[in-house]
């Protein structure tokens, strides 16, 4: 499948980050509710003074409630319009865009760029505190408050069982005709010095529900109601668990996305449209 630019078009690299909390998750939705794609689309139509709206394509899509610090997106612009507004488009952005959404850099994209596709990996943080008194009132709309001591070398020895190339399955929302299959290259909890128990989960993709979905099942493991072997079974069965708890979104930030060096984002876009098997790879999805 080709991603060449078209003809007259030039393609432009953003990086953002928003507070999730009052979004309706990343893609943009019929019925006029609030979404990240749709507030930057708007404000990039009224700062060009266009008469079309220019399409976002994100590096990962993100649910309603779910925070990014680290978000990717491009859009392919008329040559003129970005050589009329380039040096200008970052501060005028600024001026337009709520203070919950931030673009922090605008950019022409190298050639073979695609926010998504070009991507090698994504990192997500997820954040927890088992402090009795609750949450920090300054960190609740970003920390996650469970009412059970925590282990976090108990989180962590299940947490190693579940790392690698699998089939997660049993961590996701199943969506027709995707594959369910990825490469978790790490999963990790720390405990911060404040208290807070933060989760690193890094994968080259994520399907749906897929972190929340793990971390609720190292918060059982963590306080005691499951054993450490059994988020690993769970990920062998193969079929989703009603005692997976998928823990609420606003703990979830989207750090950062990792991307090849310039002359390998052609050959990794056509790796990543490959839709994956545990057996091999073929098939475009």
């Amino acid at each position: 499948m080709s991603d060449e630019v078209k003809p007259g078009f030039v393609r432009v690299r953003l990086d953002l980050s928003y507070d999730g909390k009052d979004f309706h998750g990343w893609a943009k939705q019929a019925g006029g509710q609030r979404t990240v794609q749709g507030e930057i689309e708007d404000a990039l139509r009224t700062v060009t003074r266009s008469s079309e709206t220019y399409e976002l394509t994100v590096a990962g899509r993100t649910d309603a409630g779910v925070h990014a610090r680290g978000q990717v997106a491009h859009v392919d612009l008329p040559q003129a319009l970005w050589a009329e507004h380039r040096d200008k488009l970052l501060r005028r952005l600024a001026g337009r865009l709520a203070h919950d959404v931030r673009i922090w850099r605008v950019e022409e994209a190298p050639p073979g760029f695609n926010a998504r596709f070009s991507a090698i990996w994504r990192r997500y943080a997820y954040r927890v505190t088992d402090n009795p008194g609750g949450v920090d009132p300054l960190l609740r709309g970003h920390v996650l408050w469970h009412d059970w001591p925590l282990d976090v070398d108990a989180m962590n020895a299940a947490a190693e069982r579940l790392v690698g190339e699998h089939d997660f399955a049993a961590y996701c929302k199943r969506r027709d005709g995707a594959t369910t299959i990825r490469t978790l290259q790490e999963l990790r909890w720390e405990r911060l010095p404040g208290g807070v128990l933060e989760a690193t989960v890094r994968a080259d993709a994520f399907c749906h529900n897929m972190v929340r979905s793990l971390v609720g099942a190292l918060l059982f493991v963590g306080d005691g109601h499951r054993p450490v072997d059994w988020p690993g079974k769970v990920l062998a069965a193969g079929v989703r668990d009603s005692a997976v708890h998928v823990v609420r979104p606003h703990g979830l930030t989207l750090e950062e996305v990792g991307y090849p060096a310039d002359t390998l984002l052609a050959a990794r876009n056509l790796e990543a449209r490959n839709k994956r098997s545990l057996s091999g790879r073929g098939g475009c999805c």
